[in-house]
């Protein structure tokens, strides 16, 4: 693996004039990478957890002897509770202020290329701006009721459980904001794929993954 400096689309490695011969490498750019890890890693895992999660609460709800949940549920359900709670939070702060600095970057004066401002560039055209205005703003905004929601849930079920498994108000209001936690990550996460569609975060260095051959 190779990191660079520029963000070149296409290498050429032949030193021939002609360019006839040129190698093509696999290539992905920094801001591409955490932009990824962003959604696709620590978003969609997450949202990947929530049904093991849910299965589990579900479970200590229909219990046939209301009580304190088995020890190997308990633990369970503890993973699963606390690895949510930090996949949630490593999604939303590493959008917040990691990739949303690079999306609301300001370009220079005299600058007509728009393609490394993603929010000036959605905001430029009628067509888009809009994904902006409700995309965005329901990223910056809703998206953290998703950490706030599962932190309660988690500390709620695990201080609680014998209580949540005698306590139908309490099952309910905890599955409640679970769902709440889950339907703000996926709502984000599919703003998240269409804003990346129409304005991609760009730059940063390049890691070579693969050279390819000549």
């Amino acid at each position: 693996m190779v990191v660079g400096r520029r963000c070149p689309r296409l290498v050429d490695r032949s030193g021939s004039s002609t360019g006839l011969n040129r190698r093509r490498d696999l290539e992905i750019t920094t801001r591409d990478l955490i932009t990824v890890l962003h959604g696709m890693g620590f978003g969609a895992l997450f949202l990947l957890a929530f049904s093991g999660a849910l299965a589990q609460l579900h479970r200590i709800s229909v219990a046939s002897v209301p009580g304190e949940p088995a020890k190997r549920e308990h633990t369970l359900l503890a993973v699963y509770l606390i690895g949510m709670v930090v996949l949630a939070w490593l999604t939303v702060l590493s959008g917040a202020y990691i990739v949303y600095p690079w999306y609301r970057a300001v370009p220079p004066t005299g600058v007509t290329d728009l393609g490394d401002y993603p929010r000036r560039l959605l905001l430029a055209s009628g067509h888009t701006s809009e994904w902006h205005n409700v995309g965005m703003e329901w990223k910056e905004n809703v998206a953290w009721i998703a950490p706030l929601a599962m932190t309660m849930v988690a500390y709620v079920t695990l201080r609680y459980s014998r209580e949540i498994a005698r306590s139908q108000a309490m099952r309910t209001a905890v599955i409640g904001f679970a769902l709440a936690a889950f339907v703000a990550t996926g709502v984000a996460g599919m703003f998240g794929a269409f804003l990346n569609k129409y304005a991609p975060v760009r730059g940063g260095s390049v890691i070579v993954l693969m050279e390819g051959a000549n």
